[in-house]
């Protein structure tokens, strides 16, 4: 797991004295980059992600629902253990959950990456919070990565100098995907699990699913774990059954 997103002390990236960690948030595991690029505007978006260390300090990812910003920032949060950085996901979807309180001390990982950032536009603690925030890490020479569902000349922030940050670095859209991406991008999930996936049992599933990836992915897993309980190849009566 990353750092800063499990339990206990760790180590900061550069002065190396240990700290709390704010929460505990669990990282997809199969959240990677492998698994992400399917398009070439997919490819393209990953690439500028990698390598880490030659990383922009601030980037805007934003898209509709369902596009993969979340497989991107958990992804590069995989990456970042996996080259020895220190490294923070947290989404802001359910901000009332939490206190503008966690935003202390995370300029000291290497990269912290914030989800759903539009959630906490109009809340004066949060965008304040979000704005000490991102001249800590400015600071500190730490990276901060954010997506949105908007880009960011159209969020809705009432703090003029949060909103003035989050449109001074590189900004990338996030592209949807076609019926034909996500095909392809099942088959290379289904690939990476251990088992090939059919252009008839992926086209059945994404017919008779709902069309957000994380849906798709979800129902392939449980493909994959019906298929290993039964000794059944992954096949469209198979599919049928799961779906009742």
């Amino acid at each position: 797991m990353t750092s800063g997103n499990s339990s206990g002390n760790s180590s900061g990236n550069s002065s190396g004295t240990p700290r709390q960690l704010p929460l505990q948030i669990r990282l997809d595991d199969s959240a990677t980059f492998d698994n992400y690029c399917v398009s070439p505007a997919g490819r393209a978006l990953a690439e500028y992600l990698q390598p880490l260390r030659e990383l922009q300090q601030f980037s805007f990812l934003w898209g509709n629902g369902g596009v993969g910003k979340t497989h991107l920032l958990q992804a590069l949060c995989h990456a970042a253990e996996a080259e020895g950085l220190s490294a923070f996901y947290l989404s802001l979807q359910h901000y009332q959950d939490y206190s503008p309180l966690l935003f202390e001390q995370l300029e000291t990982f290497d990269i912290v990456c914030l989800d759903d950032v539009e959630a906490i536009a109009g809340q004066p603690d949060w965008e304040q919070g979000l704005f000490s925030l991102f001249n800590r890490m400015r600071d500190n020479g730490a990276r901060l990565v954010v997506t949105s569902k908007v880009g960011p000349r159209q969020l809705p922030m009432a703090l003029p100098d949060l909103l003035s940050r989050l449109q001074s670095g590189l900004v990338f859209q996030v592209p949807p995907l076609d019926d034909v991406d996500k095909i392809r991008a099942l088959q290379l999930r289904a690939r990476l699990r251990g088992f090939e996936l059919g252009d008839d049992v992926a086209s059945y599933v994404l017919q008779r699913n709902a069309r957000s990836m994380h849906s798709l992915f979800d129902l392939l897993e449980r493909l994959d774990q019906r298929s290993l309980e039964t000794g059944r190849r992954i096949t469209i009566p198979l599919v049928r059954q799961l779906l009742g």
